[in-house]
């Protein structure tokens, strides 16, 4: 699963013909740390013509989107239909992949990094707060009226953004959670498929951040995730839940399923490449090859080197 920067979305969302993308790249690409701004959808799709379906990745940022237009959002095994107003809020913890099904879109959109809000500055970690939680569907259907009340704290965004006050940040920041502070007090859009229990979701945010870092496809793509801890960081949740919910679902403990879906990575790496088996357990997270070799004779009992001679014909 790649990360997509603050950089890239911005290439991405406005695009090399866009006649604000230098101006944007030089000016706050390298506020990265702390980094805000924010966007009127209607003028990103008139003058830039903006991809109608942003791809599924997770990204490195935190972002609000006021939602005018039909559009669609897969995630987690679920698909949520947005008919016509909505608010999203989006964190790097839930990869999503995001379709315009309509020429017309209108509304508004603040991207900004976790350094933006810090918690010695609202009090609380920005994953701690509901909307931005795993646990939490962050898609939530409003009113023409709730539109209304949320484009007017975008209005006064906008408006301060290009402002030379000296504390306009700071004013930024206050807007940021009072756009949060309302959206946590909104019901969440069902999905169209059935309702999933809180255990069914978990297990299929965990299946996701796990086949998200697969295939490896060059020996400089290292595995990410590949702990248990490392995964319930990630979801926000203990690593005792983490397991004993997928032990529930699925049979299988945390560990299992990520040591078998390695060594079912580490088979395919053995007999379609030609890299050395000591770049091969590099880029699946082990440190030492004999690491690598024992935890490969366990789940095949055979080294990686014999499995490799004689799977290849």
């Amino acid at each position: 699963m790649s990360s997509i920067t603050i950089k890239e979305f911005y290439q991405d969302i406005l695009g090399d013909t866009c006649p604000d993308i230098h101006q944007f790249l030089n000016e706050n690409i390298h506020k990265d740390i702390g980094h805000f701004n924010v966007f009127d959808i209607s003028e990103i799709y008139r003058d830039c013509k903006s991809k109608t379906e942003i791809p599924y990745n997770r990204r490195t940022y935190y972002k609000i989107s006021l939602i005018k237009g039909k559009n669609k959002v897969e995630y987690a095994n679920k698909t949520i239909q947005i008919e016509d107003c909505a608010i999203l809020f989006a964190s790097p913890k839930i990869p999503y992949n995001y379709t315009n099904l309509c020429t017309e879109q209108a509304g508004h959109f603040c991207v900004f990094t976790k350094d933006f809000l810090p918690a010695t500055k609202i009090g609380v970690k920005l994953d701690q707060l509901p909307v931005f939680s795993p646990q939490s569907d962050f898609i939530f259907r409003i009113s023409t009226e709730q539109f209304h009340q949320f484009e007017a704290i975008f209005l006064k965004m906008h408006e301060e953004i290009t402002s030379d006050y000296v504390y306009k940040y700071d004013l930024l920041r206050n807007y940021v959670m009072e756009l949060i502070h309302f959206g946590q007090k909104l019901k969440p859009i069902l999905p169209i498929e059935n309702n999933k229990t809180a255990s069914s979701r978990t297990t299929s945010l965990f299946i996701e951040l796990l086949e998200r870092q697969f295939p490896i496809e060059n020996i400089s793509q290292l595995l990410q995730l590949k702990t248990p801890a490392d995964f319930a960081g990630i979801l926000g949740v203990h690593v005792n839940h983490l397991n004993r919910v997928l032990k529930e679902t699925t049979g299988k403990t945390t560990g299992e399923i990520i040591g078998s879906r390695i060594f079912q990575e580490a088979k395919l790496l053995l007999t379609q490449t030609q890299w050395n088996i000591s770049e091969i357990a590099f880029t699946l997270g082990f440190e030492e090859v004999a690491h690598f070799s024992n935890f490969f004779k366990k789940h095949s009992q055979q080294s990686p080197q014999n499995y490799r001679e004689t799977s290849i014909v």
